[in-house]
């Protein structure tokens, strides 16, 4: 797999919902095309996405053969301290890719 993108605010104040914006780079092949030889192209989807925060579950996603290239997801959270988030993208091939970014949440 390849780049990974997740955007939120920098610093959020305490009981503020703020959204979190992650994008991978990724061809989700479903496995129902064919090559110019006319031979199936080999499923590989990105299958899972999780969310944590502060190692807290925050959000989890289930996808399938149906979704796009570069699978973009958008959800929101209440800000309530200061840490990490952190996203992770797993594909059905084993690929695992990572994110990481900080919120600073003021009082």
């Amino acid at each position: 797999m390849a780049n990974a993108k997740i955007r939120l605010p920098e610093k959020a104040h305490k009981g503020e919902i703020i959204e979190i914006r992650a994008l991978v780079q990724h061809a989700m092949e479903s496995g129902f095309r064919l090559d110019e030889l006319g031979r199936k192209i080999p499923r590989h989807i990105i299958n899972t996405f999780v969310c944590t925060y502060n190692g807290n579950e925050i959000f989890r996603a289930t996808l399938h053969p149906a979704v796009a290239a570069n699978p973009y997801l958008a959800f929101f959270v209440v800000a309530s301290v200061s840490g990490e988030i952190v996203c992770t993208w797993n594909d059905d091939r084993g690929g695992v890719v990572m994110e990481k970014a900080s919120l600073v949440v003021l009082e």
